[in-house]
Order: C-alpha cells, then sequence, then structure tokens
C-alpha cells in the first residue's frame, strides 16, 4: 500500500487476495461486478471530493456538504479509507491520509454522540492504523477515545447520550441496548494497541451491566435509564436500538476471547430463538415481543434488522441464516429495495425509507463467504442494479425517502461508502474470504485485526 505498511496490514492484504475459484464458476463474471462496483464508490467519493471536501457528508442533488455537528469532523473522508484499501485504491488512500492527519482535531467545543462517533470515527481511526501503519491515526483515536471516557461516569456504568469533547460535559440518560452495547470492539481494540486498559474496562463493563438487566427470559428492551437503570420500553427485538448489541457479544468473543461474552452471546441467541424467530408461510423473520412475558407485539422485519443474517453465519447456524437471507431477499424484490420497516404479516410497508442500509448486502457477503453458494452473488446483481436505478443521482447517492413514490432525500450517509459499497465489492471480489480468527469487521464494517496475544 505504502511505504509504512505494517504486519498487520500486510495480514489484510494476504486475506483480501485468497482466491475463491474461477470467476466464471457463479454462472457470474464477478470480477466485472467487483469493477462496476469499484466505479461506484468513485462516482460517490468523486462527488464528495469535488462539491463537499472538508465536510462530514455530501448533499448528492444540491451538490453541497453538510456537517453532523457545528464543526466538521471529516466522517466521509474518515470512514472511506478501509473501502479505498480494500478496493486498492492506492492514491485516494494516500491523499485522504495526508489530509486527516494534518486537519483533523478533537479539540472542539462541540456535544457529540459517543455511539456514532465510536463506530464511524474510533473504529474507523482504529482500522486506518492497522492498515497504513501510520502512528497519527492511532494518536488520534487515543485523543478521541480519552475524551469521551466521561460518558461512563453514571451510577450504572452504562454510557451518557452525549459528550462535549472539549469540556467532558455530558448530557442524555436515555438510551438504547445499541449504544451502549456496541463499544467493545473498538474500545477494547484500541485498548490492546494502547496499553491502556481502561478502554477496555469501561466498555466491557456497560455491556455486562446492559445484560445483568435482561428479563427473566433472557431478552432486553428498547430504552432503557442510564441512571437507574430501569426499562422505559420493554418491546424486544433485533432491529434498530438493539441490533449492534447481539452483534458485539459474538465479535467481542472472536476478537479478544472474551468467554464471558461468549456466555452472554449463547444466553441471548438461545432467547431470541425462543421468543422473536417467527415461522411463516411467507418466509422465517424475528419479530418484536414483550421482553417480559415473550408475547408477539409486532409482526415487523426491518432493514436493520437484515444484519442478523451475517451474525448468524459466524454462530455458525448456517440453516437458519439462509432462510432469514431468503425472506429479506423477498422483501428487496418485492419493492426493489428494502423498507425501513416491512410487516411479514400483512406483506406491507410500516415505514417506507430506505436509507441506504448495507445490512441485507452484507449478510449475502457473510453467507457467500462461508458457503460459496452463487445465489449470494445473484443477489448482489440485484442488491447493484437497484441502487443505481433507484438511488444514484447527481454527484453520488441519496437516501430513498418513500418506496412507493421513489422520493429521494439531498444526504448521502458515510456508512454508504463505508458499509454498503464495500459489502458488496467483497461480494463479487475473489477477496471473499475473511479469516474469522484474525479479523473482525466492527458493525461499521471497519477491520480490525487481531494482532494481540
Amino acid at each position: 500500500m505504502n511505504s509504512h505498511i505494517t504486519l498487520p496490514g500486510l495480514l489484510l492484504t494476504v486475506l483480501l487476495s485468497m482466491q475463491c475459484g474461477d470467476v466464471e464458476k457463479d454462472g457470474i463474471d464477478a470480477d466485472f461486478y467487483a469493477n462496476e462496483v469499484k466505479k461506484e464508490f468513485l462516482y460517490a467519493w468523486n462527488g464528495y471530493k469535488e462539491h463537499a471536501w472538508g465536510y462530514d457528508g455530501l448533499r448528492p442533488q444540491s451538490n453541497t456538504g453538510y456537517n453532523w455537528y457545528d464543526e466538521t469532523l471529516y466522517l466521509s473522508a474518515v470512514e472511506a479509507l478501509s473501502t479505498m484499501y480494500i478496493l486498492g485504491l492506492d492514491e485516494e488512500f494516500r491523499h485522504t491520509t495526508k489530509f486527516i492527519l494534518s486537519r483533523l482535531s478533537f479539540d472542539k467545543d462541540i456535544y457529540v454522540k459517543n455511539f456514532e462517533i465510536t463506530i464511524r470515527l474510533l473504529g474507523g481511526l482504529i482500522s486506518a492504523y492497522q492498515l497504513s501503519g501510520e502512528k497519527g491515526f492511532l494518536n488520534l483515536a487515543d485523543d478521541l477515545a480519552s475524551r469521551l471516557l466521561p460518558v461512563f461516569e453514571t451510577p450504572t456504568g452504562m454510557p451518557y447520550v452525549y459528550v462535549n469533547l472539549k469540556t467532558g460535559v455530558v448530557r442524555g440518560t436515555e438510551s438504547n441496548p445499541a449504544e451502549i452495547g456496541t463499544l467493545l470492539v473498538e474500545f477494547g481494540a484500541l485498548s490492546k494497541l494502547t496499553g491502556n486498559r481502561v478502554y477496555y474496562d469501561k466498555a466491557k463493563k456497560a455491556l455486562v451491566e446492559l445484560y445483568k438487566r435482561r428479563s427473566p427470559p433472557g431478552l432486553v428492551g428498547t430504552k432503557i435509564d442510564v441512571i437507574t437503570g430501569d426499562w422505559l420500553d420493554t418491546r424486544s427485538h433485533i432491529g434498530a436500538a438493539i441490533d449492534s448489541y447481539y452483534e458485539y457479544l459474538l465479535k467481542s468473543w472472536l476478537l479478544f476471547g472474551d468467554e464471558e461474552c461468549l456466555m452472554m452471546w449463547e444466553e441471548s441467541i438461545a432467547a431470541i430463538n425462543t421468543y422473536l424467530a417467527d415461522e411463516r408461510e411467507n418466509g422465517f423473520w424475528y419479530g418484536h415481543a414483550d421482553m417480559y412475558t415473550g408475547e408477539r407485539v409486532r409482526t415487523w422485519y426491518g432493514a436493520l434488522d437484515a444484519f442478523f443474517g451475517g451474525v448468524l453465519v459466524i454462530h455458525g447456524d448456517l440453516e437458519r441464516a439462509r432462510r432469514l437471507q431468503d425472506s429479506g431477499y423477498y422483501v428487496w424484490t418485492k419493492f426493489r429495495l428494502q423498507p425501513e420497516q416491512f410487516d411479514y404479516e400483512t406483506e406491507t410497508i410500516a415505514s417506507h425509507p430506505y436509507y441506504l442500509n448495507p445490512e441485507l448486502i452484507e449478510s449475502a457477503y457473510y453467507l457467500y463467504n462461508a458457503t460459496g453458494d452463487p445465489l449470494y452473488r445473484r443477489m448482489g446483481v440485484t442488491f447493484l442494479n437497484s441502487l443505481r436505478d433507484y438511488c444514484k443521482i447527481g454527484s453520488g447517492f441519496a437516501d430513498v425517502m418513500n418506496l412507493d413514490t421513489k422520493e429521494l432525500s439531498d444526504r448521502m450517509e458515510s456508512y454508504f461508502l463505508a458499509e454498503t459499497l464495500k459489502y458488496l465489492y467483497l461480494l463479487f471480489s475473489d477477496a471473499a474470504l475473511l479469516d474469522l480468527k484474525h479479523v473482525v469487521f466492527t458493525t461499521e464494517a471497519h477491520p480490525i485485526q487481531k494482532t494481540w496475544k
């Protein structure tokens, strides 16, 4: 990649060069489609560079930039780095690395959301350090994490929602399992790389304290007060506000060998399959249930829920993973994209937007990686065509705000560069093998390599 490449970077390079077989064996020209995805990444990335360079993100219709907060944190630039590396865009990677290391600072008097900044920026910086060997990325990650630490100072150890990066003042006591439990991969990796145990300990305590508050059936709810530990919404599911909590239980065991995380995962997946799994004539789903009674309260399955197929693959449950992917793909083909929420009982859209989500594509990648079944690459062709047909506009790609009218927003989120196009590329490339003994993707698809013992 560059003259500063490290052994960890070389490890990922080796993993990405593994061959899965002949390009034509699936009946699909995989090299062709991988290159087509690369073209779309460059289209979106060049649109960002031309119209929104220095901002957090691109508005692809008005050709302007936007920031999440009062000051930029260069979210899209940081998020895109690991995708550039995997796509082999060496010059773009070097140029963006130089820009970020010379410009990015966290000494800003702004309140930021701990969860989003952790998965997007902290994870992106750690991954960039491992890929490039540039110590500046690790220094930035260490500085950022130290500024986020005040969020953990609650009576329960579960974090506040917001923190001021300059003053350390915190706020926001109503949180959810995803925002509380999706921190250990990033904070834990930083702890291993810097030798600062506090990062691992704080994130792990938050995860454990959340798990302790599960219901007798073993489920968690949608909202919780981090001061009192009381549940504010007892609906349980695998979708938004809970999703990546489950993902990180399993991935923290994979990355750190943390047996307690494995135990928490095994207890959780047993409850999920008992109370949330829903067999219907039109497919296999995971719905919503009351966390205390296990009673079905809603038959919704959404775009974010679709990540669970990939987690089931890692868990080793290929049978459920395949069936869940089939259900998600059924929804995608029914509406040409996957709605934010689908009511599988009535087969109607419950929430109409499609926010350029990567989750169904992510699970297709994991399934292809595990099985080599050409079905999942054929799904990938559908995903790529839909993104082009309905989301590509102006200088990039935009959210579809209504799947009936196909009305578009004027916003391209950084995760489209970090996740959606990365997983789509990996699905088609012969770099599709992922050695889970050494590499784990964060919930934002930043590869973290197990370089420690």
